[in-house]
């Protein structure tokens, strides 16, 4: 049995071990790890300096209020303009719209956007193959319901939640890891751009990166098509929590509390008897950002579109707009306020979390920021029927409160 690193590394290329977890930890169920095998070991480079030009809209540490702000605000954000973003490729397009901590603390979250021109239409409205994407490991097609989780590049470890039951939600055979694949070629002068610290360095080097001919272990990138996640809803009545859609869970050392949930509203079947339906009004204690990646979201009529996103942080009231309203209850008291109904043609998502959101200051004055999004709610009516005439009236009252008054 051989050791590793084992002690002859010929055809078989150079061992290199990357860890994801500590050596020691209380209450250690699991060691996140992985043994490559490639051509040449990734050390073999120039030394790293900070890349010129910069990106100054990327941030790792949301402590500073220069930076970052927290707002009780509902934001919304319409899709990037492609046309202005003409130029940029991944990495320039890339940025930070929000998030928590410090990934010097490794504690937080941090959301990012990036844009690429050439995938834009593709990416966010098509079902088609969309883009190859490489990693250290192999060389992948995704299509616009497919998520790429690379714990390569994370500073938290994501795992499928251990929710009571054998069946439904998100299926561990539907989690592909890839296949090594590997690019054997003298490459002089290939730039390496690494994003470290909220920062770009680029370094240089002879060879292609993508050298990795084996590997093994659990420390890898996999990839999950959306669309084989089996939602679970009510099938009677009251509204099921969003957070029953869990596809992926981040945990704090706190039990039942997630530092990061990736929560998915994917098409299915809607049949709750003398309920409201739509997502209701409420105020959380966990913060949700949400995108939509295609079709119309259930609670908003307009405004929220293909590749656009919203915040409603810690306690910031939200719901649906006022067509979506006003058309579920204009429907109450007949035959279709009961009758079972599919969605389909939609996807959205939601990063759900424990921690209140900084949002970038650039975020908050991109011009893709909807400013009139307040006024999706603005037109509600109060349908309160007690008191019609304006006077003010008992509330509620027990069978033995005859009053009234309590």
């Amino acid at each position: 049995m051989a050791g590793l690193p084992p002690q002859e590394e010929k055809a078989d290329g150079d061992s290199e071990d990357s860890s994801g977890d500590g050596q020691i930890r209380l209450n250690l169920y699991c060691v996140f790890n992985r043994w490559m095998y490639r051509i040449k070991p990734s050390v073999t480079h120039d030394p790293f300096h900070p890349r010129d030009p910069p990106n100054p809209r990327l941030l790792a540490d949301f402590h500073d209020p220069r930076a970052a702000v927290a707002t009780p605000t509902q934001l919304r954000w319409r899709p990037r303009d492609a046309d202005k973003d003409a130029d940029l490729d991944f990495v320039d397009g890339l940025y930070t719209v929000c998030g928590a901590g410090s990934s010097f603390l490794r504690h937080g979250f941090a959301v990012h956007m990036s844009l690429l021109l050439s995938l834009t239409c593709s990416l966010l409205n098509s079902t088609e193959p969309s883009f190859r994407l490489f990693t250290l490991f192999s060389s992948s097609s995704f299509t616009t319901s497919e998520c790429l989780i690379d714990s390569a590049v994370c500073s938290c470890s994501c795992s499928c939640p251990l929710v009571p039951g054998a069946n439904g939600l998100a299926s561990a055979r539907d989690f592909l890891s890839p296949t090594a694949w590997y690019e054997q070629a003298h490459r002089p002068g290939y730039v390496i751009v690494q994003k470290y610290g909220g920062e770009l360095f680029t370094a240089t080097q002879d060879f292609s990166p993508f050298n990795v001919v084996a590997w093994h272990g659990n420390y890898v990138p996999y990839k999950y098509d959306l669309s084989k996640f089996c939602p679970f809803n009510t099938v009677l009545f009251d509204h099921a929590d969003p957070s029953v859609n869990t596809v992926l869970t981040a945990p704090t050392d706190k039990p039942g509390v997630a530092l990061l949930d990736f929560v998915i509203f994917p098409p299915r079947w809607l049949v709750a008897e003398n309920t409201f339906r739509p997502p209701y009004y409420h105020r959380n204690c966990m913060s949700e950002f949400m995108g939509l990646i295609y079709g119309v979201y259930e609670a908003k009529a307009d405004g929220f579109l293909p590749g656009g996103a919203s915040l409603h942080s810690c306690m910031t009231p939200h719901g649906p707009d006022t067509k979506t309203y006003e058309a579920t209850i204009s429907k109450l008291g007949g035959p279709e306020a009961n009758t079972p109904t599919r969605l389909s043609g939609t996807l959205a998502f939601m990063f759900e979390s424990a921690l209140i959101p900084r949002v970038c200051r650039w975020a908050l004055e991109s011009p893709s920021r909807d400013l009139d999004y307040y006024q999706c709610w603005i037109g509600l009516k109060s349908h309160f029927s007690h008191g019609k005439d304006g006077s003010d009236g008992p509330a509620t009252t027990s069978s033995d409160d005859k009053d009234g008054e309590k």
